[in-house]
């Protein structure tokens, strides 16, 4: 018989707001202990955590590296490589009224229990990213892994109790009620990353203990293709980026804009560039991968005749699989131009040009990227000056959040707040200001 009581969120909470009071977390070598013991957990279970990768969603080896575990690691050696740098004081210049003998400063100090909810489209990438950069900047933390991605939430409730500090690092698994209950409870700081649905229950969640939160959103993201672009590279470049993970990624090109000639010449080259990746059988290719659920495969069925099919469109639900799909002819107002796609179908829209292209992005809710493939250093400037996105890429996909010194967020519909490098400890820091003035 066991009796044993898994805890509630309230007395895991109040267990960790404990050990943060104790001052248990805030040493730089308790941080950096967990971070190398994190590392360590990774290197020796990689192989664990690819095997559940790719039950949960078909991932190969070689992507869940690259995406996830790997992608990590290099995030976490950034952070040991800098963390004493970012944390160093500043001093500011002080005012002649105060005396020559004033000084000043800002110092990063921890916020206290940090909750982080991650999504299942990348559950170890976008778990363990969010939560190293809350214990480098000195959090306990309680971490949310998504319960659609149920293999990787086993592996890492299973694994992090082994390698990170049990005092101040919490896993709660679990789906709806799990996460309300959490949600009802005080935190500083609330990390998300997930749809802009469930981000308004979290901020709603938030408000009521004036909790700052971070959501990492998602939404449409444009890839505006110029006149004169060598169009095999942006095909080759656009089909790698859209068809990573089959399509579930947040910062994936959701849709193409160009003009109708460059449309029509870039139709033989998607079909050509999915062929060289994945072969003339994507399903019988173990580089490419599933959709998480029946639900999500029967949404993204429902688009697949938004338009004419240059390349994929087949299905089948039984192991959860659809072809990489590009889609011409679809109008602006066509069933898979009205959310966030979210799989593997990429459609083409035509317009008449930048002008045309930019009016597009702006009358719709700001994307969390957007992509350019052009030669003009001009359009690269319009599109800079003249259009709102969490971050730009001109000429290759996805690669802008791989930049560890690069901020990673959304802006208005796609999120709030970033994270990566020295701006994780921004987000899960204050920065407190510090005058000092002798009494004698």
């Amino acid at each position: 018989m066991n009796d044993h009581t898994p805890e509630q969120p309230a007395e895991i909470v109040a267990r960790l707001r404990a050990a943060f009071r104790s001052g248990r977390t805030k040493p730089v070598e308790w941080r950096t202990t967990q971070l190398r013991r994190l590392r360590e957990m990774l290197t020796i279970h990689g192989a664990d955590l690819a095997e559940a990768l790719h039950a949960d969603l078909g991932k190969s080896s070689t992507e869940a590296f690259r995406t996830e575990i790997d992608f990590t690691i290099r995030e976490i050696d950034h952070t040991l490589e800098h963390l004493a740098e970012w944390l160093r004081p500043e001093p500011a210049p002080v005012p002649a009224h105060l005396g020559p003998d004033a000084s000043a400063w800002t110092q990063y100090d921890p916020l206290g229990v940090v909750l982080v909810i991650a999504p299942w489209n990348y559950p170890v990438q976008l778990l363990l990213t969010p939560m190293l950069g809350a214990l480098a900047s000195g959090n306990a933390v309680v971490v949310k892994p998504s319960e659609l991605a149920p293999a990787a939430s086993s592996a890492i409730a299973r694994l992090l109790p082994q390698y990170l500090d049990t005092a101040a690092v919490a896993v709660v698994e679990g789906a709806v009620p799990e996460t309300t209950a959490l949600l009802a409870e005080r935190f500083d700081h609330i990390f998300y990353t997930g749809n802009g649905t469930v981000g308004r229950i979290v901020m709603r969640a938030a408000a009521e203990h004036l909790t700052p939160v971070t959501l990492e959103l998602g939404g449409k993201s444009p890839a505006f293709v110029d006149r004169g672009a060598d169009l095999s590279v942006v095909a080759d470049r656009l089909a790698r980026g859209k068809f990573l993970n089959a399509g579930q990624t947040c910062v994936a090109p959701d849709y193409v804009l160009t003009d109708p000639e460059t449309a029509r010449a870039l139709e033989p080259l998607f079909a050509r560039a999915v062929e060289a990746l994945f072969g003339a059988e994507p399903q019988s290719s173990k580089e490419y991968g599933r959709i998480v659920n029946e639900r999500h495969f029967d949404r993204l069925s429902s688009l697949l005749d938004s338009g004419r099919a240059v390349t994929g469109g087949a299905t089948d639900r039984a192991t959860k699989y659809i072809a990489p799909t590009v889609l011409a002819d679809v109008d602006p107002k066509a069933p898979v131009m009205r959310e966030e796609i979210f799989g593997p179908i990429l459609p083409i829209v035509t317009v008449a040009g930048l002008d045309e292209a930019i009016e597009f992005i702006n009358d719709r809710d700001k994307p969390l990227a957007l992509y350019a493939f052009t030669d003009s250093d001009t359009t690269r400037e319009r599109l800079a000056a003249e259009t709102s996105s969490g971050g730009l890429g001109f000429g290759l996909p996805l690669a802008h959040l791989t930049v560890s010194d690069l901020p990673f967020g959304g802006v208005g519909e796609s999120g709030m707040g970033s994270y990566h490098g020295r701006y994780s400890i921004e987000t899960f820091s204050h920065r407190k200001s510090v005058l000092e003035k002798p009494l004698a």
